[in-house]
């Protein structure tokens, strides 16, 4: 069971003055981003309403939950209550810092959202809630008239989510209704996050993301303009070679010689699934059932923001990860069945097997991108990721 977090507040005024810590305080959700509790909680036991801008430190060897965590967030005024005083400046610009993250910057968000919906004709009734922010994304919940609207703000490298929102089909995805610089304003999905799904639901969202597959397979150049990444296979190479060579000094030896032969091999991998049948096309790249959002009713795909260009099977190692045996077994042979629908004549079964150390190659590259781009407090969340997926990429390669 999830340690609850032990969290610290240094607290700044919006034109950045660090004033001091509150008192650390418990908060049982465990999850270091999601910061609706830890602004709950310095409203309840502090009477101080805060805006979290980012993560200060937290322990490395608690994956993202429980733990003493500190952040930084911002008041509008000094709090009543006495402060510790804090040894440095946490709130000085740093290279990566993210919009969002600098004070005053989820204050130019939510004016940024609140003339978007003036322009729709619904405006908020009552104040936004901070649910989550941490070095992928900002998010807040917006009531309105007409139901609640989510504002997510995300980095540079995600920059090309409110793009491809903007052209998939709205009945599959989140109904966007504003977006510019890496904010994206979006109708509520009624539901909730689908991890605990049955079967019959996961089979039915795998044909909800192969339909959008099947349809962009010819049009990957628009795909390209719009911004997304390009895992397709000379690029993929290239980047996979890279992240490899960049990890070798935390890597055993054993490890480093199985990604070596992995490396050697990759084009005639690539070619080998290619020629299974199954063209390049849009790539969610976080494909899991948390990733979805609904009922029995609708179902509706979240979260594009790590979606690029490359072969469609990459999403299915992230999807079955975490399910039965019986479950993945089930979800793998629907995955094929629709794919041979949908392209009679290709070996979607023998792709599948061809792709799994490809797909955590994918994986690795992807945490080293966010390591090169984010912030060195935030390097937390992800500082492990490379290197366990490289370790996976090489134990699934085979002899």
């Amino acid at each position: 069971m999830s340690k609850p977090r032990t969290v610290t507040l240094v607290l700044c005024l919006p034109g950045g003055r660090v004033l001091g810590a509150l008192p650390a305080f418990p908060v049982a959700v465990p999850w270091w981003p999601d910061v609706a509790a830890v602004v709950a909680g310095a409203l309840e036991r502090y009477g101080t309403d805060v805006t979290v801008l980012r993560l200060l430190s937290a322990d490395v060897g608690q994956m993202m939950q429980g733990g003493p965590v500190t952040y930084l967030a911002q008041v509008g005024t000094a709090p009543s209550h006495p402060l510790q005083a804090w040894p440095d400046d946490p709130a000085a610009d740093a290279p990566h810092r993210l919009s969002y993250a600098r004070p005053g910057g989820p204050d130019a968000d939510l004016a940024w959202a609140d003339d978007a919906l003036a322009g729709l004709g619904r405006r908020r009734t009552a104040p936004a809630e901070q649910m989550r922010t941490w070095n992928l994304s900002s998010i807040w919940r917006l009531p309105t008239a007409q139901g609640p609207v989510w504002l997510k703000v995300v980095p540079p490298f995600f920059a090309h989510e409110g793009a491809i929102l903007a052209v998939l089909d709205p009945a599959v995805v989140p109904r966007l209704l504003a977006t510019a610089d890496g904010r994206m304003l979006m109708d509520d999905v009624p539901g909730a996050d689908q991890y605990d799904a049955p079967v019959a639901l996961l089979l039915r969202m795998v044909g909800l993301l192969v339909d959008l597959q099947a349809a962009w397979a010819g049009r990957v150049g628009e795909l390209i303009e719009l911004g997304l990444p390009d895992w397709r296979a000379a690029r993929f190479t290239v980047l996979a070679g890279d992240t490899v060579r960049r990890s070798a000094t935390q890597l055993d030896r054993a490890t480093l010689s199985r990604l070596d032969v992995l490396l050697n091999r990759l084009p005639a991998r690539l070619a080998a699934i290619a020629a299974c049948g199954l063209a390049d096309t849009l790539v969610h790249g976080d494909f899991h059932p948390g990733n979805v959002h609904g009922s029995d009713e609708a179902l509706v795909l979240l979260d594009w923001g790590d979606c690029g260009v490359g072969h469609p099977l990459l999403d299915q190692a992230a999807f079955t990860g975490r399910l039965t045996d019986s479950a993945r077994a089930e979800v793998r042979t629907e995955w094929a069945r629709l794919w041979r629908a949908a392209v009679p004549g290709s070996e979607p079964e023998r792709a599948a097997v061809l792709i799994e150390p490809v797909a955590a190659l994918r994986q690795a590259l992807i945490y080293q991108h966010f390591l090169d781009n984010i912030e060195e407090d935030e390097q937390v969340y992800h500082v492990h990721d490379p290197v366990a997926w490289l370790q996976r990429a090489g134990a699934r390669a085979g002899p």
